[in-house]
């Protein structure tokens, strides 16, 4: 998208990990093609993204968009249960401190909805009637160390449970759960 005015703001947007890749002691290796997906409440803003890569189609280390696909929103009315597409990040300040917040910690679920529903709020959309939670009992529940910019942030890979209405199952689907959704985290699928 460029320069934009997205940045800085409650991000209403998420996008997932780069699939099709595989680990090397060298990093990550892509020897054929890789996909992710970029949701968003405002199909404005999907506009924009669509519109950039139009102009220039290259990423980084070489890599470039060759093929974009535009998917319409699912229903989601017999859904609760969403797979992380990129890892949750939630985190808290307490006094002089930044938490992370793991999903087994007794405050994860509550933070989830907290942040959540400041994500409606900022999109004008009204609902406290949902219940959101990690599934801490899925066998391959765990936690990702993600570097961002220097600071090491520990995430939660661990599906989530949302009940609830299926507008505001679709709002997260599209936006993410977490803090920090805007720079990779909390996409779901």
């Amino acid at each position: 998208m460029g320069w934009n005015e997205e940045h800085g703001k409650v991000s209403l947007y998420s996008f997932s990990q780069l699939e099709g890749g595989k680990a090397t002691p060298n990093g990550l290796r892509f020897e054929r093609s890789i996909s992710f997906f970029f949701s968003s409440h405002d199909s404005n803003l999907i506009k924009k993204l669509i519109a950039g890569i139009q102009l220039d189609s290259t990423m980084f280390h070489g890599m470039t968009v060759s093929e974009i696909i535009l998917q319409e929103d699912p229903d989601l009315s017999d859904r609760d249960l969403f797979f992380t597409a990129s890892p949750i990040f939630i985190k808290r300040r307490v006094e002089e401190k930044v938490d992370h917040i793991l999903f087994d910690d007794p405050r994860a679920n509550t933070c989830l909805k907290e942040t959540l529903l400041t994500k409606m709020e900022e999109a004008g959309i009204a609902d406290e009637s949902f219940d959101i939670r990690f599934e801490t009992t899925y066998p391959k529940a765990g936690t990702k160390k993600i570097t961002y910019n220097g600071i090491q942030n520990r995430a939660n890979w661990c599906p989530v449970i949302i009940e609830g209405k299926p507008e505001t199952k679709l709002f997260a689907w599209n936006v993410g759960l977490g803090n920090s959704t805007g720079i990779g985290f909390g996409a779901i699928k």
